[in-house]
């Protein structure tokens, strides 16, 4: 069994950007210490119905990290997020940085590469990045230390990153009273979501939880840091003691009734690719892939 170095003592500085139209919260996390900072999961803006993208909101980012004179030193991706673009590629180009994201993008690619008729151009070994994080890994950010946990069930890819006192979860779990994430994509799992949210929720009960999206359940304003024992107590889906086989009779039930994303099929293609565009056709023009009868 892994152990991880958690560190209370380290409090790194969170800032938090909502983006509306995807619902998702993207951090830039900042040694107290120093000037280094790492983002956690970007997005690029996309217009799907004109097939047109945008960066307003990698540009309120980067307008952040330049005016408060910020070194980017990390560009994590919790996990290949089937709801949003990543902004990563955008970003790091701007002002550098290691793009990182789990080692099991390979198994991501693996599946989708096929689903996608990406064809042998296609590199499935993750190279597209610049670090694959396994279990327990750990990394700096200035003098910050931080450490990679594999949390799988909604994807094979799924990572924790724990930095100092605050975790970035991913899709792994949901504020307390919007419960966890679906596990019904291709490489997904309840009974696997169920024990990777055991495993954060055995950090410490202090510990800051960041999450990567929130609806807003019931009117509520949107909201994103929570903390292990708040969720312990009163997530609605795990919380209060619920049982493996509860949970997974709960999550395979509501799994059923879930629509698609509306931008899984944009989404998969550019982020199982750290975030790189289609190459241009001989017209400048770039295309995606619609598959049928097949997501």
């Amino acid at each position: 069994m892994t152990t991880y170095p958690v560190d209370l003592s380290v409090k790194p500085e969170v800032t938090a950007f909502f983006d509306p139209a995807t619902n998702t919260i993207s951090y830039v996390v900042k040694d107290p210490t120093s000037s280094a900072c790492a983002v956690v999961d970007s997005v690029m803006d996309l217009d799907y119905a004109a097939g047109r993208i945008a960066f307003e909101h990698a540009d309120e980012i980067i307008k952040f990290i330049t005016d408060k004179g910020l070194k980017l030193e990390w560009l994590i991706e919790t996990h290949v997020h089937a709801d949003h673009l990543s902004a990563a590629p955008y970003i790091q180009n701007k002002l550098g940085g290691k793009i990182g994201i789990g080692k099991n993008i390979t198994v991501v690619q693996d599946t989708f590469g096929k689903v996608f008729n990406e064809g042998t151009e296609f590199q499935r070994d993750g190279s597209q990045f610049d670090w694959l994080f396994e279990d327990g890994d750990t990394y700096q950010i200035g003098s910050m230390p931080a450490f990679a946990m594999h949390t799988p069930g909604h994807t094979p890819a799924c990572m924790t990153h724990v930095i100092g006192n605050a975790a970035f979860v991913g899709d792994t779990l949901f504020m307390p009273d919007s419960g966890s994430a679906r596990a019904d994509f291709p490489g997904g799992d309840a009974g696997m979501l169920y024990d990777s949210i055991q495993k954060v929720l055995a950090l410490p009960d202090e510990m800051r939880l960041f999450m990567c999206h929130d609806y807003g359940p019931n009117g509520r304003d949107i909201r994103w840091e929570t903390t292990v024992g708040d969720e312990k107590a009163h997530n609605i889906h795990v919380g209060g003691g619920k049982t493996r086989d509860e949970f997974v009779a709960m999550r395979t039930a509501r799994d059923a009734t879930l629509d698609m994303p509306k931008l899984i099929i944009p989404s998969l293609q550019i982020n199982m690719k750290a975030g790189q565009l289609p190459p241009p056709d001989t017209s400048g023009r770039r295309f995606l892939k619609v598959p049928l009868d097949t997501l």
